[in-house]
């Protein structure tokens, strides 16, 4: 996001831009996509097979603390759905072309300049921080301009490193998330980092602080496209590359006083044009620069008082008044806005080979219900995968069942709520006899996964292995408990070495993640009839499913699990999942029926200080109950 090549002209230039700071005892308006992705991608998180959730929520962790321990108080503001016009369509259109690219590299284990954000992250960043109650607010729509005009009320600084907030006027400046030190703040009681302020750049540069917003929409960000348009400004470079045609412009607006005069001027620049086009690309540039002009704060009596903000005035008709609330408080994902709105999609691009079918084709039937709901009969536009190209296709709503007798404007108070997201899911409610409330919401999705992906035996015993693992509520101390259990139960001796990535289950793993994303903002879009499930495989300990799809990848045989007495014994009791393609399901080492799934935990140590917890039976809904 931004203006190409900024981020990279003012690194360079670093050491007259900004100033050293040591951040404390503040407000912090907080860029939370922005956020997410820079905590990740430095970390050096796994983006191959199927993301690292244990490490990402302990950074997170981490993060949040060190602030806290500074007297930092972060306020984290999200991005919401696009606006009516979808102005940045095509910019967004080139960027999944771009990702869907890297990710089948890296389906192959090359590198790329691309990084691909696993599937589940912002749900867990979301979570977490609701968590760890550090306020958060979702926007209506993009979240820039609301960022910048709740930091200029407050008059404190803005964490970011979009490139579109060294345009913006911040009164307490920009703190570039790359120069945060965040994790030295416990040790100096501070975070020292680097400040930037708009003013100080203009006047290093010496150009007027109005005119830098015409600078930006010149220099091109994701409003403004010149070459799109078919012509080129023309300067004289004294560098090479885009520095030199930064530099450039910035030498050549100093001779102006007002935006709108440099815009005029600019058009002498770009050749010759007819009136017509003269008047197109002075639009194009004027949309590009209005962008920078910050509104009153929307957000700052949402966060003082819990004054919702009202819909953007297009949004009358099409977005039912009782959603303001939850999506406000990210409860309501902002896919459901996009729909409203656009009657468009577009899907995340994940890790996967480029022969394979898009992961998300296994959850399309569901959100067909959901778009049903939304939409009652109206196709939505989905831009998804299909080898290495972005497709567009049209999917035409479901509205049948109980889903077909609910309204839009009173979803969130009908009854019948849990039978639409069962009928969705292709499951019964008798599949939750014995389930723990937080757990049922994955099983049904499991069972539609083993309905729809058809997954190998040995891939359905690792995910429920890791399900169980993570969620059972009645595990202590799980990080320190795992690593030992899972390299007892799979005799992996090198636990350190590098996988390579077995295309299936990479799919297979990716189908049921998009199964879990859609299913979760069905029960969002519900009002939550099932409790929406805190942690995916592996959350409660990052070796755990890494671990388990290496053995199986490499084995092609279920774990041997110890059947010795230890301290206390888990076990998962499924009889439904009897045969999947054909095969038994059973642990041909287990002195079990081939019809039951057994799985067997042990922990270190022989006391029996604490009971084995009860079992957990879940029934096939055609199976008929003793």
């Amino acid at each position: 996001m931004g203006i190409p090549g900024l981020t990279s002209f003012i690194k360079a230039n670093s050491q007259k831009i900004y100033r050293n700071v040591q951040f404390r005892d503040s407000r912090l308006v907080v860029d939370g996509y922005n956020l997410s992705c820079h905590l990740y991608y430095t970390a050096g998180l796994d983006q191959t097979y199927g993301g690292d959730y244990a490490a990402y929520a302990d950074l997170m962790e981490r993060f949040v603390k060190a602030l806290r321990g500074c007297g930092i108080q972060p306020y984290v503001v999200l991005d919401g759905g696009s606006d009516h016009t979808d102005k940045k369509l095509e910019t967004k259109k080139k960027r999944a072309e771009a990702r869907i690219q890297a990710a089948s590299q890296k389906s192959l284990g090359r590198r790329t300049q691309w990084d691909i954000m696993p599937l589940m992250c912002s749900s867990l960043f979301n979570q977490t921080l609701v968590r760890l109650e550090v306020p958060v607010v979702r926007c209506f729509l993009e979240a820039d301009r609301e960022v910048a005009a709740l930091a200029s009320e407050w008059k404190c600084p803005v964490l970011s490193s979009d490139s579109d907030f060294y345009i913006f006027d911040l009164p307490a400046g920009l703190l570039p998330i790359p120069h945060f030190q965040w994790e030295v703040a416990e040790q100096r009681g501070y975070v020292p980092c680097k400040k930037y302020t708009a003013s100080s750049f203009c006047s290093i540069y010496n150009i007027q602080r109005r005119v830098l917003p015409a600078f930006a929409a010149l220099a091109g960000n994701d409003l403004v496209k010149l070459e799109d348009m078919g012509v080129t400004l023309r300067l004289e470079a004294q560098e090479k590359a885009i520095y030199g045609y930064l530099g450039a412009l910035l030498r050549w607006l100093r001779g102006f006083q007002e935006p709108q005069e440099a815009l005029k001027a600019s058009l002498r620049l770009m050749g010759e044009m007819s009136r017509q086009k003269e008047a197109e690309v002075l639009q194009s540039l004027s949309v590009g620069m209005e962008e920078y002009q910050l509104p009153p704060s929307a957000l700052s009596r949402f966060f003082t008082d819990g004054t919702v903000p009202p819909l953007p005035p297009e949004d009358q008709g099409l977005v039912p008044n009782w959603i303001r609330l939850p999506f406000t408080e990210d409860r309501l994902d902002k896919v459901i806005l996009n729909v409203l709105r656009l009657r468009r999609v577009r899907l995340l691009v994940m890790v996967e080979h480029k022969d394979l079918p898009s992961s998300h084709l296994t959850s399309r039937p569901i959100r067909q219900v959901m778009y049903g709901l939304l939409l009652g009969d109206e196709e939505v536009e989905e831009y998804d995968r299909e080898g290495l190209q972005l497709t567009r296709c049209m999917v035409r709503p479901v509205c049948k069942g109980a889903a077909g007798q609910l309204s839009l404007d009173s979803l969130d108070k009908l009854s019948q709520r849990v039978r639409v997201l069962m009928e969705a899911l292709e499951v019964e409610p008798s599949c939750f006899q014995g389930v723990e409330p937080h757990l049922r919401l994955l099983v049904a999705v499991t069972c539609y996964w083993m309905q729809n992906a058809r997954p190998t035996p040995h891939l359905l015993q690792a995910l429920l292995l890791g399900l169980v693992t993570t969620h059972t509520s009645t595990v202590q101390h799980v990080d320190e408990l795992l690593s030992d259990v899972c390299v007892v139960a799979l005799q992996v001796e090198n636990t350190d070495a590098t996988p390579s990535l077995d295309q299936n289950v990479a799919h297979a793993f990716n189908q049921w993640q998009s199964c879990v994303m859609v299913s979760m903002q069905l029960n969002q879009l519900l009002g939550f009839p099932l409790p929406e499930p805190q942690h995916l495989i592996g959350s409660q300990g990052s070796k755990l499913s890494p671990l388990l799809f290496l053995y199986w990848q490499q084995h092609n045989q279920p774990p041997k699990v110890p059947v010795e007495d230890r301290r206390w014994t888990l076990f998962l009791d499924l009889p439904w999942l009897g045969q999947a393609d054909g095969k038994t399901m059973a642990s041909p080492h287990l002195d079990i029926p081939d019809n039951t799934f057994v799985i067997r935990l042990h922990f270190l140590n022989t006391t029996q200080s604490e009971s084995a917890p009860e079992g957990v039976l879940v029934r096939h809904p055609n199976q008929v109950s003793d």
